[in-house]
């Protein structure tokens, strides 16, 4: 089987996407729970379905990252920044995957619906309970900080890579050929 030097066009339109659709939700969701102003219900109305949107999209990244083959890192990088990169890897979907899936949880055991308009609203996913909504609201704010500390470590590592290395990791996800 050929070695690919590039993910597939599609993996890299979903990371790209992704990348700033999760950077604006953690924007929009700091600012969301820092106003009291009538931008607030605009702030929600966008963090919704949002997330949600998030949600479906890792999933389908997942499924394209599992189904479709990736370059290989670099051979010139030593074992255990090989074993972090992958960690990294699995964190950042796993926090991906769980931050809207709490938020979500979060408004069901609250009573409010996850509206993605005015007329679809998506089902609860746990029952109304003021403890679990107790435990999970602040479980929101620490996985939020957590994903913005992942990314900004990834960011770090792909300039590290891209500017320095020049070792074809940034150039795999961004689509270009590396000069030489």
């Amino acid at each position: 089987m050929k070695q690919v030097t590039h993910f597939h066009p599609a993996l890299r339109a979903l990371h790209w996407l992704m990348a700033a659709a999760i950077i604006a939700m953690l924007f929009i969701g700091v600012a969301m729970v820092s106003t009291v102003s009538s931008l607030h219900a605009l702030l929600v109305a966008i963090h919704k379905p949002l997330g949600v949107a998030i949600l479906l999209l890792v999933v389908v990244r997942l499924w394209l990252r599992f189904t479709t083959p990736t370059p290989p890192l670099p051979a010139s990088l030593p074992p255990l920044q090989k074993m972090m990169a992958r960690l990294s890897h699995v964190l950042l979907y796993t926090l991906m995957l769980a931050q809207p899936l709490i938020g979500w949880a979060m408004l069901s055991a609250a009573g409010y619906p996850v509206s993605l308009g005015p007329d679809f609203l998506l089902p609860a996913i746990v029952p109304i309970n003021n403890t679990l909504y107790a435990l999970l609201r602040p479980l929101h704010t620490w996985v939020a900080l957590l994903l913005f500390a992942t990314v900004m470590l990834h960011l770090a590592a792909a300039l590290l890579h891209g500017l320095l290395l020049r070792d074809g990791v940034f150039s795999s996800m961004a689509g270009f050929k590396r000069r030489r």
